[in-house]
């Protein structure tokens, strides 16, 4: 718990954070990821190595030595994507909220617990954040400036803009190279892991790792993760543990490419990408069984990822519906 005096204005990344104002007000903000997790990020390696006198030296930064030196990843954990800023030395006091992706974040915010508290705008209340910013979007103050007043602002933060549409009659190109094919392993509606839905539109396919994975669509990168690695069948420990990039498209759907290989990633958030253009290399990271490519499009549903049904572009031009068991090819 931190607790932080009056005025001073503070980045909050863990759920349950409380400070204490003045006297007149206590207020607790609590930050909530329902598709954004909160919480830092590890060092990615550990490096060792022994010098001339036989001394070990381990550090979380490439050494600059010619000695020899071993290195491993260590754990790592998910980025924030959505910080909370609190600046309590006026009244009323202001809440901003700074959308750390490169496309819209749909966040709502509700009221609990509050004394003698008013709020604009009213609460419960959703907003839709911009592109990679901060803005100001709730200032609360007190009813009675005379009497005590306290509050408890939670939010949920989910990517994407609640107004976007599918463009049906869009084909997307096999998220791989020119000239391969691979096998569609799991298609729609799979019992296996599709079955939520995020996912009941996705298609997995199974390929080597390292394989590389171009853009489906053209976009830009919205948000990226390749800090993790392993994988397993265990729910709880691996979900949220999958490398993947997200693409945001024209019509405000996003493209979601995961399990990535570690450190695969070969874009950046912010960069725009062309459909073809190698955005990454494949992996086995998080929920996975084996090496494959998860590729899914989604569109928020209001304050819910949803996935769409898709067709593929097949070497003859016309579109293909993905099929578990079918062999997916990629051409020009």
């Amino acid at each position: 718990m931190a607790r932080l005096s009056r005025g001073r204005p503070t980045f909050l990344r863990f759920p349950g954070f409380q400070w204490c104002l003045t006297p007149l007000i206590t207020a607790l903000i609590v930050v909530f990821g329902l598709a954004f997790l909160v919480s830092p990020v590890a060092a990615k390696r550990l490096y060792k190595y022994q010098d001339e006198d036989g001394i070990w030296h381990y550090s979380d930064r490439a050494p600059d030595t010619d000695l020899p030196v071993e290195s491993k990843p260590i754990p790592v954990n998910n980025k924030a994507r959505l910080r909370v800023r609190s600046v309590t030395d006026k009244t009323p006091a202001e809440i901003w909220f700074f959308n750390e992706t490169y496309g819209p974040m749909q966040i709502q915010a509700t009221l609990h617990k509050s004394m003698n508290v008013t709020t604009t705008p009213s609460l419960p209340h959703s907003f839709v954040h911009p592109g990679h910013g901060e803005r100001k979007l709730i200032t609360v103050a007190p009813r009675d400036k005379r009497k005590n007043w306290s509050y408890e602002l939670h939010q949920t933060a989910v990517p994407g803009d609640p107004s976007a549409r599918h463009d049906r009659r869009v084909l997307y190109l096999p998220p791989f190279p020119v000239g391969t094919g691979f096998l569609i392993s799991q298609a729609f509606g799979g019992e296996f892991s599709h079955t939520e839905r995020h996912a009941r539109y996705a298609v997995d396919i199974t390929m080597p790792e390292g394989t590389p994975v171009r853009a489906a669509r053209d976009g830009i990168v919205m948000d990226v993760e390749q800090d993790f690695y392993g994988s397993g069948l265990n729910v709880s420990q691996y979900a949220h543990r999958a490398n993947n990039v997200r693409v945001l498209h024209e019509d405000g759907t996003m493209a979601i490419y995961a399990h990535l290989r570690f450190e695969g990633v070969r874009v950046h958030p912010g960069s725009v990408v062309l459909a073809g253009d190698i955005i990454a290399e494949s992996g086995a990271t998080g929920y996975a069984s084996g090496p494959h490519l998860h590729f899914a499009v989604q569109r928020n549903a209001g304050m819910k990822l949803e996935s769409v049904p898709i067709k593929f572009r097949g070497p003859d031009g016309k579109a293909v519906v993905p099929m578990t068991g079918n062999w997916l090819y990629a051409s020009e």
